[in-house]
């Protein structure tokens, strides 16, 4: 199954060159509406999505710039200090006087983390694989048929973790 619209679209572009179907019977194949395949057929790249107006917020709009400088403090503290969407709310709720629901802050301060790089922790670990210090070696059995007959096979298998260089080794059943 196809993830992205631009794979949809080159879906159904091919299934138009190679087997000729017509515009419905794209659209039942890939699941998608019949002005979709129109829009694949006329192009390759599909049309940027439609961007509507924001929407008022008007419960939590007042009390943005607030969640904000708090989301942003919490990037200097340790993790275990920082604001969850519940403790922002009760803050909001105690100290400022807002009336709106925990759901409405709980979105917000998810959405608002996302965008401010605050729920990002960038871990890498290095890995070194000195020359010969280190060998991935696997081995087993597996069958093949040979002049017609079924043969039983054992096969080595190594890899040299420094240089990806690998090693197979096949011994024929006496």
């Amino acid at each position: 199954m196809a993830r992205s619209r631009v794979e949809v679209f080159e879906r159904i572009r091919r299934d138009r060159r190679v087997e000729r179907l017509s515009i419905r019977e794209l659209a039942e194949r890939r699941h998608v509406h019949r002005r979709t395949v129109r829009q694949a057929l006329a192009s390759a790249v599909p049309p940027p999505r439609k961007t509507y107006a924001r929407r008022p917020r008007p419960a939590i709009d007042a009390h943005v710039e607030v969640i904000d400088g708090w989301l942003l403090a919490d990037r200097d503290v340790p993790p275990k200090q920082r604001h969850t969407a519940r403790r922002v709310w009760q803050r909001l709720v105690a100290e400022h006087g807002a009336r709106l629901a925990e759901v409405t802050v709980s979105r917000y301060v998810a959405r608002r983390r996302v965008e401010l790089g605050v729920d990002r922790v960038e871990v890498a670990v290095p890995q070194t694989h000195p020359p010969g210090a280190e060998a991935e070696v696997d081995f087993g059995e597996f069958s093949a048929t040979i002049a017609g007959t079924l043969i039983k096979l054992w096969m080595f298998v190594m890899r040299l973790s420094h240089s990806g260089k690998a090693l197979q080794q096949r011994a024929l059943r006496h």
